[in-house]
């Protein structure tokens, strides 16, 4: 899922594309991370990292990567401390094998402990529960948002997920956000700098981007709504 729409990728696809071809396939999925669920022997990836603090709703700061590990043994880490490497003499070191070597001793241990409270509440739920009713809530707004002049919800693909971007006609994406968070409502703006190729192709400056999550309610897709049409 990219940061500036609701498309889902055809990941599993890719996987057999790369696999066939012999290529490292390194998935990126902080957007699906808590959202959906999300398998890497069925994806076919070798890589896959993720943060926390989106929609698995886990502290700032956080993060997960998996890497096969066949592969993660062919891998240096861009730095060494003793966490990732022993200092077996004055002039040798030997990497740690698996995840480890791409550890460092510093970090934070309450974060990491948040980050799995947050997986186990959200495998608690169910990410297959999860995902239903996002998508459903995702499908309601778009639905209503098309129903405002003015706005143009800029979501692509059949396949869609929670986050929801639209553009309001003679207004920055950074000017609908001020005016909505002046409502305590909030939202995000996807610029051009963080997907430059896809946003010039579709001769967009930014777009405004909705998340909803299973704890949002229709009532409050309504007030989203009604707050967005006194901008129009």
């Amino acid at each position: 899922m990219g940061t500036n729409g609701g498309l889902v990728n055809p990941a599993e696809k890719v996987g057999r594309a790369a696999n066939a071809a012999g290529i490292p396939y390194l998935l990126d999925a902080t957007q699906s991370m808590g959202q959906m669920e999300i398998n890497v022997k069925k994806i076919g990836c070798d890589m896959l990292c993720a943060t926390g603090r989106k929609y698995l709703r886990g502290p700032r700061g956080t993060g997960l990567l998996y890497v096969r590990r066949a592969l993660a043994e062919l891998l240096e880490p861009p730095f060494l401390d003793n966490y990732a490497a022993e200092w077996e003499s004055r002039d040798r070191f030997a990497i740690n094998p698996g995840a480890r070597r791409f550890e460092t001793w510093e970090s934070s241990v309450a974060n990491r402990i948040g980050l799995g409270v947050a997986i186990e509440y959200a495998l608690d739920w169910g990410l297959g529960a999860i995902r239903v009713r996002v998508v459903s809530l995702a499908e309601i707004l778009r639905s209503r948002l098309d129903l405002i002049p003015g706005i143009t919800v800029r979501d692509l693909g059949t396949v869609r997920c929670g986050i929801v971007t639209f553009t309001v006609e003679g207004k920055s994406g950074w000017d609908v956000r001020t005016a909505l968070h002046a409502r305590s409502i909030n939202v995000w703006v996807s610029p051009m700098a963080s997907t430059r190729l896809d946003m010039e192709a579709r001769g967009l400056k930014d777009l405004v981007r909705a998340s909803v999550h299973y704890y949002n309610t229709e009532e409050e897709i309504d007030a989203f709504c009604v707050a967005l049409e006194s901008l129009t």
